[in-house]
């Protein structure tokens, strides 16, 4: 019985593993993060605080970097201001494809407490650039932010690299 069970199955007890290059590629990608911190205001401090030993940003694979053009993430967290938009829009365009947005706290969700009397203050960063999460509070815990780098893992598992004939 066991020696017709081998036959019918011979990759049970080897160390083959069958899977697509969507599902190989996304695995790898989303294992190696490049991420450009973008930090403006006391976002920044959590942000810092995330890659601290405690929270420890690394061990999701997200790997500092101080390039747009080495980056896969661009974190901005804190206060964007009317003038600080278009650099910030000049960043995006240079960042390669694909490429992933996290907006963090409430500033850059959505101006903040300033966005009512400060006439400098762009309300909300997805004005200006396309943003994939959203991570709210003020400022927001660095779990919070950790959460959001999950959301953006399960966003490229999902994504393909194939190009579709148009």
């Amino acid at each position: 019985m066991g020696l017709l069970n081998k036959q019918d199955n011979p990759f049970e007890s080897s160390n083959i593993i069958i899977t697509g290059a969507d599902t190989l590629l996304n695995w790898a990608r989303l294992s190696s993060l490049w991420m450009m911190g973008f930090g403006l205001a006391c976002c920044a401090i959590e942000m810092m605080a995330a890659s601290a030993s405690h929270y420890d940003i690394g061990r999701f694979g997200v790997i500092p970097r101080p390039s747009p053009r080495q980056s896969d993430i661009m974190l901005i967290s804190g206060t964007v201001t009317l003038k600080m938009a278009t650099r910030t829009k000049l960043l995006y365009e240079q960042m390669p494809d694909p490429k992933y947005i996290i907006s963090m706290g409430s500033c850059s969700n959505c101006g903040g407490p300033y966005w009512e009397h400060g006439y400098h203050v762009l309300k909300g960063v997805d004005r200006v650039i396309p943003v994939d999460v959203y991570v709210p509070g003020c400022p927001p815990r660095p779990e919070a932010l950790l959460e959001g780098l999950i959301k953006v893992q399960e966003k490229v598992r999902k994504q393909s690299l194939a190009k579709t004939a148009v």
